[in-house]
């Protein structure tokens, strides 16, 4: 158990550095929002959204760069946006006195992220299909088949664009760009290294309990990287501001899905996946995504009751993932 602690301690101070990192940045990040008059959805689900989900993108980047653990990154990817719809909302709704939704967030920006989730797993399929050397068992991505969702996230980029435009927002706060600017890269840093820390720390619980790199990944990393969103998303709500804790989420997991992943793709030259393992995952993180769609929209607004199912859920998945890594259960083949 002693060989736990170093990589325990290194988790837990490297979870702080993005912690202290991502509050640095959500001041910067709202500060430019309403330098440059964007509309409150436009912040949430695309500026603060890019920049709390900069962890996710480095985790992608570290795993496939430094480590050649592309399965890693693509595992907190997955993990994290499961992370996200579940205990983020459940979090902000039960630490605040009403999280509401609106019609535009869950006709709009909830079916565009469906419409990522869909992309992402078209891709897999494609990878498995289409590629030489895909079968039903293994997905090869290439630089050519990640242009997919890659384009996808410019459609959704375009869309909040023609929003800013239409309706520009009259909430203006005078402060210096640039150092503003230089804050927020300074913020993006220090995640990036809080992040190393963290992917370090889970490759080593996976060689000394000898379990799957993709396992932590799910797990110890997602949690990690998934701080800033979380931070961004409970902060609004306690301020009344459900529409940018709402849209955070969403816009958050949507950058992931359709721009963290390929980028690891194009870093590595062409990155190949478990298609056995990728199913099942991405049918959780469908079914997720439908049940976070079906309560925000009813009454537009997520109960206590409706949060604590949330939780329930994401501790069912977690355990789900502990059953399959000790052979309990083998519905995941190949994990």
């Amino acid at each position: 158990m002693s060989s736990l602690l170093v990589p325990f301690v290194v988790a837990l101070t490297s979870t702080g550095v993005i912690w202290k990192a991502s509050q640095l940045l959500e001041r910067s990040a709202e500060r430019l929002s309403k330098h440059y008059r964007l509309p409150v959805a436009v912040h949430g689900a695309v500026v603060v959204a890019v920049g709390s989900s900069f962890p996710e993108l480095s985790s992608v980047v570290v795993s496939t760069a430094l480590h050649g653990e592309f399965s890693l990154g693509l595992g907190a990817i997955v993990g994290s946006a499961i992370f996200n719809l579940l205990v983020i909302p459940a979090v902000s709704a039960l630490t605040s006195e009403k999280l509401e939704a609106t019609r535009d967030i869950v006709h709009k920006d909830a079916q565009f992220y469906i419409i990522s989730v869909l992309v992402l797993f078209i891709t897999f399929a494609l990878g498995a299909t289409y590629v030489p050397g895909g079968t039903n068992r293994v997905a090869i991505l290439t630089p050519t088949l990640v242009l997919f969702p890659l384009v996808t996230y410019g459609v959704y980029v375009f869309l909040h664009h023609q929003d800013t435009r239409e309706h520009a927002s009259t909430d203006h706060v005078d402060v210096e760009p640039r150092r503003e600017w230089t804050k927020l890269a300074v913020s993006l840093v220090f995640i990036a290294v809080g992040v190393e820390g963290i992917v370090r720390a889970a490759l080593s619980f996976g060689a000394i309990l000898d379990t799957p790199s993709f396992l932590w990944g799910l797990t110890v990393i997602a949690i990690g990287t998934s701080l800033p969103d979380a931070f961004v998303s409970v902060r609004a709500a306690r301020n009344d501001e459900s529409v940018t804790s709402l849209t955070n989420v969403l816009g958050s997991n949507t950058f992931n899905l359709l721009v963290a992943i390929p980028v690891g793709v194009l870093i590595a030259g062409s990155a190949t996946i478990n298609f056995l393992v990728a199913v099942p995952l991405m049918g959780f993180l469908g079914f997720a995504t439908l049940v976070f769609v079906v309560f925000t929209r009813t009454h537009l607004e997520l109960t206590e009751r409706e949060a604590y199912v949330f939780v329930a859920l994401y501790a069912a998945f977690l355990l789900w993932m502990v059953l399959e890594t000790v052979g309990v259960v083998e519905t995941v083949q190949g994990l």
